[in-house]
């Protein structure tokens, strides 16, 4: 069983979820609606009051997950925990609450997560479609044909700036209305010629503001009682009426719920015009459901990141086969020194892939180049903490290591650091099959011991043994190369 928790601007949502047969079958959901986006003051941080919330809510889903035997949790944070200026204090006491890291992800993967859970509920997988989920603080709009995604964006629009910025206190006009579906559409328009050309059979609306919007039209029968313009022009019409969220009446939504929907419908109306969008269907599946899936997938060695790896490296035209020399070396070397540290060692391979994409910029300084593209690049399935681990992997494959001096304190990290930069000598070298005649060891200090007459046959790396003790000793870390 896995687990999938999304720390979402409007509510905490958890999923449990089975794989059987080749489908996700939910045994557990809970719901938290915590408002955490309400909770960013003016200067853009968290108050203490909201934080508080945060952390009690999540130090419940903590218990509910112990109860369960899983084979994997991921938590993922959106929006609100993007923009926060305090989300970084936040983030270890949310870990502690809930007992496992959570990873803020890009809007971009967020995207991406929610068609997989979108793709995974409907199979169809010739089908060409549009996914739109309003979310808290962000809106995220995918294009894609069955499993494959064509085209994602993320747009800094969502039910709580929108209602704060157009519906003050709850009031509701037509044209504080109109004036909110066209800031909502001036966010979409330079993108929406891109979504036009790909065409769509279907349009799925995946978020729970989406879904109760749609309950609210079906129940009232409002338009023609589906999630087409008309009925969502209707519900607007009816919101304007009331004059006030407190007003609203119809069944469907919880009145604590009504500002929320104000905010998301406007954001919706906007997206629909500016797509050329008629029509649509909402749908029980999105971010949760896209997190497990990923999860299984993981554990079916198809990971989205292998993939992601692979782009990057076409993308900066990377030379496979010395990038492959290196990963392979790094490989040999790094299980040599005795880590058990399996995640590590991915991200370590990882890195030695993408170790030249700074070429692409400069050869003068091409490590830092890397080391700035692998933090900053768009690599789908990966974190924002995945991508600052392999950056400063990359970024200390040479040179001094000051630059890493503060993160060569966790052992296993250094362990990779040296692994990376002597297997970036050693492809340099071409001495590749004659790694196995070394011994290495890294507890205290660098230990290696070569074969006699090794060294003479690979000057080179005789020099590079040089440059690697100076860069070692100037960070308190011995390096001693011995002959048998």
């Amino acid at each position: 069983m896995y687990a999938a928790v999304d720390l979402g601007s409007n509510s905490f949502r958890l999923h449990i979820g089975e794989a059987i047969a080749g489908h996700m079958h939910i045994v557990r959901t809970a719901r938290d609606p915590i408002r955490l986006a309400a909770g960013l003051g003016p200067d853009g941080a968290l108050t203490s009051e909201a934080m508080e919330t945060a952390v009690r809510s999540l130090r419940e889903f903590g218990l509910l997950l112990r109860q369960y035997r899983l084979d994997a949790v991921r938590v993922v944070a959106t929006n609100t925990m993007r923009v926060a200026t305090n989300a970084q204090a936040l983030l270890p006491r949310l870990e502690a609450a809930i007992g496992h890291p959570i990873e803020v992800i890009s809007g971009e993967e967020e995207g991406r997560l929610i068609y997989m859970g979108v793709s995974a509920a409907l199979g169809r997988p010739s089908e060409q479609r549009l996914v739109i989920d309003v979310g808290g603080g962000s809106t995220e709009v995918i294009a894609g044909r069955g499993d494959e995604i064509q085209l994602v964006e993320s747009f800094s629009i969502g039910t709580h700036p929108q209602s704060a910025a157009y519906f003050p206190g709850g009031v509701v006009d037509a044209a504080a209305f109109e004036a909110a579906v066209n800031g909502a559409r001036a966010r979409f328009e330079d993108v929406a010629d891109q979504y036009r050309a790909h065409g769509w059979q279907a349009v799925y609306g995946s978020s729970g503001t989406i879904r109760a919007i749609n309950e609210v039209i079906s129940r009232s029968r409002l338009g023609d009682g589906t999630m087409s313009l008309e009925s969502l022009l209707a519900l607007r019409d009816r919101l304007i009426g009331a004059g006030h969220v407190d007003a609203f009446d119809l069944p469907g939504i919880k009145r604590e719920r009504v500002i929320v929907m104000a905010g998301g419908l406007s954001v919706l109306i906007g997206a629909m015009e500016e797509f050329g969008v008629r029509a649509m269907t909402a749908i029980n599946a999105g971010l949760r459901l896209g997190v497990l899936s990923d999860l299984e997938l993981r554990a079916r060695r198809s990971d989205r990141r292998d993939s992601a790896v692979q782009d990057c490296m076409r993308r900066f035209g990377v030379d496979e086969q010395r990038a492959l020399r290196t990963a392979a070396i790094a490989r040999q070397l790094f299980d040599r020194l005795g880590t058990g540290d399996d995640s590590l060692r991915r991200h370590l391979l990882w890195s030695c892939l993408l170790h030249e994409v700074g070429q692409a910029v400069s050869h003068t300084g091409a490590h830092k180049h890397a080391a700035y593209i692998v933090e900053h690049a768009d690599l789908p399935g990966f974190t924002s903490r995945e991508q600052r681990l392999m950056s400063t992997i990359v970024l200390a494959q040479k040179g001094n290591l000051r630059k890493v001096r503060e993160e060569l304190g966790a052992p296993e990290l250094a362990r990779a650091v040296l692994a990376m930069r002597l297997a970036a000598v050693f492809m340099h070298a071409r001495v590749d099959g004659d790694v196995d005649a070394l011994r290495l060891r890294m507890k205290n200090r660098i230990e290696i011991d070569t074969p006699r007459g090794w060294l003479k046959q690979h000057p080179t790396v005789a020099a590079w043994f040089e440059k690697e003790a100076a860069a070692w000793t100037e960070v308190g870390i011995g390096f001693q190369v011995t002959q048998a």
